[in-house]
Protein backbone atom coordinates (compact mmCIF):
# COMPACT_ATOMS: atom_id res chain seq x y z
CA UNK A 1 0.00 0.00 0.00
CA UNK A 2 0.98 2.92 -0.90
CA UNK A 3 1.45 6.48 1.21
CA UNK A 4 0.03 9.70 0.01
CA UNK A 5 2.61 12.63 -0.33
CA UNK A 6 0.22 14.42 2.34
CA UNK A 7 0.81 11.45 4.78
CA UNK A 8 4.55 11.17 4.27
CA UNK A 9 5.29 14.92 4.72
CA UNK A 10 3.49 14.72 8.10
CA UNK A 11 4.89 11.32 9.40
CA UNK A 12 7.93 13.11 8.44
CA UNK A 13 6.86 15.68 11.14
CA UNK A 14 6.33 13.68 13.59
CA UNK A 15 9.71 12.37 13.32
CA UNK A 16 11.25 15.54 13.32
CA UNK A 17 8.91 16.07 16.78
CA UNK A 18 10.56 12.84 18.20
CA UNK A 19 13.72 13.85 17.50
CA UNK A 20 13.22 17.00 19.62
CA UNK A 21 13.36 19.62 16.89
CA UNK A 22 11.60 22.38 17.17
CA UNK A 23 9.25 22.48 14.53
CA UNK A 24 6.19 24.74 13.53
CA UNK A 25 3.86 22.04 12.73
CA UNK A 26 1.14 24.53 12.55
CA UNK A 27 2.43 26.14 9.71
CA UNK A 28 1.91 22.94 7.72
CA UNK A 29 -1.09 21.81 9.41
CA UNK A 30 -2.84 25.44 8.01
CA UNK A 31 -1.25 25.33 5.06
CA UNK A 32 -2.04 22.33 3.65
CA UNK A 33 -5.91 22.66 6.02
CA UNK A 34 -6.11 26.44 4.10
CA UNK A 35 -5.82 25.24 0.62
CA UNK A 36 -9.81 25.15 -0.50
CA UNK A 37 -9.82 27.98 1.21
CA UNK A 38 -11.17 30.90 -1.68
CA UNK A 39 -9.35 33.94 -1.56
CA UNK A 40 -9.81 36.37 -4.25
CA UNK A 41 -6.19 37.49 -5.53
CA UNK A 42 -6.78 41.51 -5.67
CA UNK A 43 -8.23 41.34 -2.03
CA UNK A 44 -5.54 39.11 -1.03
CA UNK A 45 -2.57 41.22 -2.20
CA UNK A 46 -4.01 44.40 -0.66
CA UNK A 47 -4.36 42.59 2.62
CA UNK A 48 -0.87 40.95 2.60
CA UNK A 49 0.68 44.03 1.36
CA UNK A 50 -0.59 46.50 4.36
CA UNK A 51 0.47 42.80 6.64
CA UNK A 52 3.72 43.96 5.54
CA UNK A 53 4.06 47.35 5.97
CA UNK A 54 2.72 46.91 9.80
CA UNK A 55 5.72 44.30 9.67
CA UNK A 56 7.85 46.91 8.53
CA UNK A 57 6.67 49.33 11.50
CA UNK A 58 7.99 47.31 14.27
CA UNK A 59 10.96 46.16 12.65
CA UNK A 60 12.62 43.89 10.51
CA UNK A 61 9.78 42.89 7.64
CA UNK A 62 11.22 39.72 6.94
CA UNK A 63 10.90 38.25 10.24
CA UNK A 64 8.73 34.81 10.86
CA UNK A 65 5.17 36.14 11.53
CA UNK A 66 4.05 35.45 14.89
CA UNK A 67 0.21 34.47 15.29
CA UNK A 68 -0.54 36.94 17.79
CA UNK A 69 1.60 39.28 16.15
CA UNK A 70 0.17 42.84 15.18
CA UNK A 71 0.73 42.44 11.25
CA UNK A 72 -0.88 38.49 11.20
CA UNK A 73 -4.04 39.55 13.49
CA UNK A 74 -4.25 42.67 11.09
CA UNK A 75 -3.99 40.16 8.06
CA UNK A 76 -6.84 37.51 9.43
CA UNK A 77 -8.98 40.35 10.40
CA UNK A 78 -8.60 42.06 6.83
CA UNK A 79 -10.09 38.41 4.92
CA UNK A 80 -12.01 36.99 7.56
CA UNK A 81 -15.80 35.85 6.38
CA UNK A 82 -17.50 32.87 7.95
CA UNK A 83 -17.19 30.80 4.29
CA UNK A 84 -13.90 30.89 4.54
CA UNK A 85 -13.48 29.69 7.94
CA UNK A 86 -15.49 27.25 7.18
CA UNK A 87 -13.75 25.94 4.46
CA UNK A 88 -10.32 26.00 6.50
CA UNK A 89 -12.56 24.01 9.69
CA UNK A 90 -13.32 21.79 6.63
CA UNK A 91 -9.96 21.49 5.65
CA UNK A 92 -8.89 20.73 9.21
CA UNK A 93 -11.37 17.93 9.48
CA UNK A 94 -10.05 16.55 6.13
CA UNK A 95 -6.69 16.06 7.66
CA UNK A 96 -7.80 14.06 10.41
CA UNK A 97 -7.50 10.62 8.19
CA UNK A 98 -3.70 11.53 7.02
CA UNK A 99 -2.67 12.45 10.79
CA UNK A 100 -3.59 8.94 12.18
CA UNK A 101 -1.15 7.35 14.40
CA UNK A 102 0.98 10.69 14.85
CA UNK A 103 0.83 11.06 18.12
CA UNK A 104 1.98 14.78 18.24
CA UNK A 105 0.88 16.30 15.08
CA UNK A 106 -2.28 14.59 15.82
CA UNK A 107 -2.72 16.93 19.27
CA UNK A 108 -1.41 19.95 17.18
CA UNK A 109 -4.32 18.90 14.47
CA UNK A 110 -7.10 18.77 17.45
CA UNK A 111 -5.90 21.88 19.01
CA UNK A 112 -6.12 23.97 15.64
CA UNK A 113 -9.77 22.49 14.83
CA UNK A 114 -11.12 23.18 18.02
CA UNK A 115 -9.93 26.72 18.23
CA UNK A 116 -11.17 28.60 14.92
CA UNK A 117 -9.92 31.83 16.14
CA UNK A 118 -6.35 30.56 16.52
CA UNK A 119 -6.59 28.34 13.67
CA UNK A 120 -7.70 31.13 11.19
CA UNK A 121 -4.52 33.23 12.71
CA UNK A 122 -2.19 30.57 12.02
CA UNK A 123 -3.96 30.59 8.42
CA UNK A 124 -3.14 33.82 8.02
CA UNK A 125 0.76 33.28 9.18
CA UNK A 126 1.10 31.08 6.12
CA UNK A 127 -0.51 33.78 3.92
CA UNK A 128 1.83 36.21 5.22
CA UNK A 129 5.11 33.93 5.26
CA UNK A 130 3.92 33.41 1.18
CA UNK A 131 4.67 36.70 0.61
CA UNK A 132 7.54 37.25 2.79
CA UNK A 133 9.08 34.30 0.80
CA UNK A 134 8.35 35.38 -2.97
Amino acid sequence: MSVSPERAFLAGLESRLAAGEPVAVEVSLALLAGQKVALDPDELRGARRRAVQLLATAGDPRREPDPNGRAVTALAADLDAPGRRRSLAEGFESLRASVEGLQEVSARLESLAGDEELSWRWFACTLLAEELVE
